[in-house]
């Protein structure tokens, strides 16, 4: 493992454990050779969501600790964003009931793609609650999944809010 990658990752073990980020989550990170230069990712996430002022303190942070190489690096700091990847097995729990996209290195039911409404994790098995039932992933064939968002559920609850706050009366 290269100096840069080592300072990388030991820093990012770091702010995992430090309380300035108690409610972030380092969701994924990578370092990758690109020519004479490491290119350093991290994916991050917090309940609310991530801003760019988290998105600059992590990178500060990050930059701070990476300046003490004399390695060439580039570093990027992205939010999880709306369609989250789904890279822990407690990620299943954690986002049950919510509209998923899983993609498996098998074909399962004659489909790769799998849509549906996340119902966790059973043992080693994902299931999603789809229109024709209970479809069930072993969780050693997920290739990828993500949270899928869809604009129209937010623009349906807008709708509903609007509507039940104009029938309400001011006091």
């Amino acid at each position: 493992m290269t100096d840069i990658r080592h300072l990388f990752e030991r820093e990012l073990d770091a702010i995992a454990h430090d309380a300035a980020f108690a409610e972030m989550e380092i969701v994924a990170q990578h370092a990758r050779a690109r020519g004479s230069v490491t290119a350093l990712s991290v994916t991050i996430d917090r309940p609310g969501g991530v801003d760019v002022a988290l998105c600059e303190r992590v990178a500060a942070r990050l930059n701070a600790r990476l300046e003490e190489s004399t390695e060439r690096y580039s570093l990027e700091v992205e939010s999880a964003g709306l369609e989250r990847p789904l890279v822990r097995p407690a990620d299943y729990a954690r986002f049950a009931g919510k509209p998923v996209r899983v993609v498996t290195s098998l074909s399962v039911n004659g489909a790769k793609t799998h849509r549906g409404t996340l119902a966790g994790l059973r043992g080693e098995t994902v299931v999603l609650a789809t229109r024709t039932g209970e479809l069930h992933l072993p969780l050693a064939t997920v290739k990828s999944a993500h949270l899928e968002y869809d604009p129209r559920a937010d623009l349906q609850r807008d709708k509903r809010e609007r509507k039940n706050n104009n029938g309400r009366t001011g006091n």
